[in-house]
């Protein structure tokens, strides 16, 4: 039964918590244990939070998700949880989350019912509204990232960053749109209400105009990514981010992406390949040269 309890809380998309560390690693902090511990925590947290609102999710597309071809596997979906189980399970979860979120700070524990009460909004209604689904989407990123700041002291967070978590979000959803209404052709209106006004080439579109805008963020961000110590090398994890994006594009319109993003993130090994070596490359310019 806890196997199916956490497989409930979709553990393969506890990878989107991975950027409440930004604001960790970019200020230089992650190698001091008490910062990482606090930020670690939140991250621990932050799946509890996600997982909830996931579960509550399931709740509210069980008779969706049964016609889904792989969301019928869910565990609420077909049966091996059941709703009183996963009620319970939510509650508990939640006040786990929330009291131990105050414990590290009182915005936090704000910040995870903010989280909260936004996805549940977007489970219930704002899910089913063209372009709004996404900008929901991008704001849930957003709030990890803030998560990050709360719990630590920072000296310095460039705003480039936080667009650039609203872009790339964006730029990641609109994906999983594509593939989606390539992988349920007609029938995609039935499985996500949005897709029925989403079109293949209306997707190719929003998704170019967002791709350019990621690499001019990023590369103005390159620029000023340590004011106090004038230096551009920095710019040197360009040519990972400009391949990472285009591999994401590759994957999307060759057919291959038949999933999310955060599972594509753990299959794919070029995908692994290329955010290994920018992580590689900024822990280097960040902690050795700088």
């Amino acid at each position: 039964m806890l196997k199916v309890w956490i497989e409930t809380l979709r553990p393969r998309q506890w990878t989107k918590n991975a950027v409440i560390f930004a604001a960790l690693i970019f200020d230089g902090q992650f190698l001091q244990p008490m910062p990482f511990l606090r930020v670690a925590a939140a991250a621990l947290l932050f799946c509890l939070v996600s997982g909830v609102t996931y579960t509550i999710n399931d709740l509210l597309d069980i008779e969706a998700d049964k016609l889904h071809p792989t969301k019928r596997n869910r565990p609420i979906a077909s049966g091996r949880l059941g709703k009183n189980q996963a009620i319970i399970w939510v509650v508990l979860l939640s006040t786990i989350s929330l009291v131990g979120g105050y414990l590290l700070s009182p915005y936090l524990a704000l910040i995870y019912l903010a989280y909260s009460i936004l996805m549940l909004l977007y489970s219930k209604w704002l899910k089913k509204i063209i372009i709004l689904d996404v900008m929901i989407i991008a704001s849930g990123f957003l709030l990890r990232v803030m998560a990050g700041l709360t719990v630590i002291n920072v000296a310095y967070f460039s705003p480039w960053l936080f667009v650039l978590t609203t872009l790339l979000a964006m730029y990641l959803a609109f994906g999983k749109r594509l593939a989606e209404l390539k992988l349920l052709e007609e029938d995609a209106g039935t499985h996500r209400k949005s897709l029925e006004e989403y079109t293949i080439p209306l997707l190719n579109q929003y998704i170019l105009i967002v791709l350019g805008a990621i690499l001019i963020t990023y590369t103005l961000y390159t620029f000023s990514a340590r004011p106090e110590q004038p230096s551009y090398a920095m710019m040197l994890t360009i040519p990972f981010v400009v391949y990472g994006i285009f591999r994401y594009l590759y994957l999307i319109q060759s057919g291959l992406m038949t999933s999310s993003p955060e599972e594509v993130l753990i299959k794919d090994r070029p995908l692994q390949v290329a955010i290994l070596l920018w992580g590689l490359a900024v822990g280097i310019i960040i902690y050795i040269m700088f």
